[in-house]
């Protein structure tokens, strides 16, 4: 189990790296689903990190069914036992509940424990997301950007402008 003593280096993402990097996971993407003319059946933003990149991919994809997997794992930096919380009706619904022509999509593979549980649920979906570390990468099919596993990425709607001390200072 990772704690927050783990993480020795800090990358924060802005609001327009996110967007950029979601429409690059998008261009990887296009055309690239299971139905005709490589479109997708949906998408399933894994909660609540993956929700902003699962709307960015569904709009550059012209994806319009957009379900949710609710996955706890982390308090703060340290990561707690992963439950499930809600899973995506309409892929259970549709007598599809391997994911086969499904998109998973979250902001960051850093363990792997998340996709994990999600890939036993729906074995058959394609799973991406913008960040890997190393820990996880293997179990993400599309990414953008790889971080080294001691690295804390702080996403834009976790994050307040304020004082940054020097990285020479730390």
């Amino acid at each position: 189990m990772a704690d927050a003593s783990t993480y020795t280096k800090d990358f924060p993402v802005s609001w327009d790296e996110l967007h950029r990097n979601g429409k690059a996971l998008a261009w990887k993407l296009l055309d690239k689903g299971p139905l005709e003319n490589g479109k997708w059946k949906g998408i399933i933003g894994i909660t609540r990190g993956g929700l902003v990149p699962a709307c960015i991919v569904a709009r550059e994809l012209e994806v319009l069914n957009v379900e949710t997997l609710c996955i706890s794992s982390y308090d703060v930096k340290d990561q707690s036992e992963t439950k499930v919380l809600k899973r995506p009706a309409a892929v259970d619904a549709d007598g599809n509940g391997d994911g086969e022509g499904w998109l998973v999509v979250d902001d960051l593979v850093d363990t792997g424990k998340t996709f994990e549980i999600a890939r036993e649920m729906y074995p058959k979906a394609h799973f991406s997301c913008i960040f890997t570390k190393p820990k996880g990468e293997k179990l993400a099919d599309t990414f953008v950007t790889a971080f080294s596993q001691d690295t804390w990425v702080h996403f834009p709607w976790d994050l307040e402008n304020q004082y940054a001390t020097p990285l020479a200072r730390k």
